[in-house]
């Protein structure tokens, strides 16, 4: 972890994750479920009004898919971490 992030981001993403792939309804359940309370957390610790509604969004979105009414295409990215991501991968 690295000065100045905020942590709760990457555990969310990790949670989004274990959904994706999870077996069974009840742990895809409970990974999105994760996921909205760690977006929660990271919008809570966010002083940037703008990224703090993508949180918000990524929370509610999280919600909505451990309710089993959204597509999983539709849940809201950071395209701003996931370039940063992918360009470090790179190097």
């Amino acid at each position: 972890m690295s000065f100045g992030k905020n942590p709760h981001v990457a555990k969310a993403e990790a949670e989004q994750l274990k959904a994706e792939v999870a077996r069974d309804d009840i742990a895809r359940e409970r990974a999105w479920r994760e996921a909205a309370r760690q977006w929660d957390r990271a919008a809570d610790k966010e002083t940037d009004a703008k990224r703090k509604q993508l949180y918000v969004a990524n929370a509610e979105a999280a919600r909505a898919q451990a309710d089993g009414a959204v597509p999983e295409a539709s849940v809201p990215v950071d395209n701003d971490d996931a370039t940063n991501k992918a360009g470090s991968l790179l190097n």
